[in-house]
């Protein structure tokens, strides 16, 4: 049985669905105020307000068989990733077998990730996936509202080669067409992060921004200076769906272009989600290999 949120004591971080909506996305309450709680995605970074009577629980069996779906997508991506790795690890190793001596030892160069993020669990998951596909990440929790008042600080100090301003986001219909900035929870800070960002490092190439969350004004997003950012569509992404698209960049060599649908095809939530435009790799080899110890 579906417990009602009047009838239970519901708190904050309680795993809840909505039942105006069909259940079809798992929260976490944020914050209570008075009959009305602040909602946060599971997995989609999606923030909404809902009536406290519109809550549900979930049964706990249900919660299992959810969380056991959603963790299937994500390895089928993580397993997509590594494929295409894997190829372009082959294909390079290919040409530098047909000019160099085959005893030849080369060193890459690793890029540096600045990831900043509205939800502390979001940046925990994320770094954790930055992890395992090798990549270096500095993470920064700051709250969305806060994101164009701390970047000039963060960036200067951290000084990224990738940098992904992600959070919670919502378009609201109440409060104007999806064209107009106004409408969204938290685009307009993305937005102004975004074009802080690009002041500090004009080029396209040199500093690979990556912007938005569920719903996010794109376009907004991409004229402010972002390379990719959500949501075309304005539907919801997944909260892992920025690090595929940093990973795609940060192991494409920094002599070819990354193909925008490639970037896409990895992700959970594909091109009705995120989109961007053409953008130099940034893998970089080079020789002799030294050992340091």
């Amino acid at each position: 049985m579906w417990k009602v949120g009047e009838n239970v004591n519901v708190a904050v971080g309680m795993l809840v669905t909505r039942h105006s909506y069909e259940h079809d996305i798992i929260f976490r309450i944020k914050k209570i105020v008075g009959d009305t709680v602040v909602l946060h995605g599971e997995d989609l970074r999606l923030e909404a307000d809902a009536p406290i009577n519109d809550i549900r629980i979930l049964p706990e069996d249900l919660l299992q068989e959810r969380k056991e779906e959603m963790k299937d997508k994500e390895e089928y991506s993580y397993r997509l990733f590594r494929q295409d790795y894997q190829l372009m690890k082959e294909k390079k190793e290919t040409e530098h077998e047909k000019n160099e001596p085959r005893n030849i030892q080369r060193f890459q160069l690793p890029v540096k990730v600045l990831h900043i993020d509205g939800d502390r669990l979001y940046l925990k998951k994320c770094i954790d996936l930055y992890q395992r596909l090798g990549l270096q990440v500095h993470g920064v929790y700051v709250q969305e509202s806060e994101l164009p008042l701390e970047i000039d600080h963060i960036i200067r100090k951290v000084q990224p080669e990738i940098l992904v301003v992600t959070g919670h986001d919502s378009y609201s219909e109440s409060k104007g067409s999806k064209k107009e900035l106004s409408a969204y929870r938290n685009s307009k800070y993305f937005v102004e992060t975004v074009r802080k960002a690009r002041n500090w490092q004009p080029n396209l190439d040199q500093l690979i921004i990556f912007a938005g969350a569920c719903q996010s004004h794109f376009e907004s997003l991409i004229r402010s200076g972002a390379n990719f950012a959500s949501s075309p569509d304005r539907i919801n992404i997944h909260a892992l769906d920025p690090v595929y698209v940093v990973a795609k960049v940060a192991y494409t060599p920094f002599m070819e272009k990354v193909n925008v649908y490639d970037v896409l095809k990895n992700t959970l939530t594909g091109e009705k989600g995120l989109g961007g435009m053409e953008t130099k790799g940034l893998f970089r080899t080079g020789l002799p290999y030294v050992e340091t110890n």
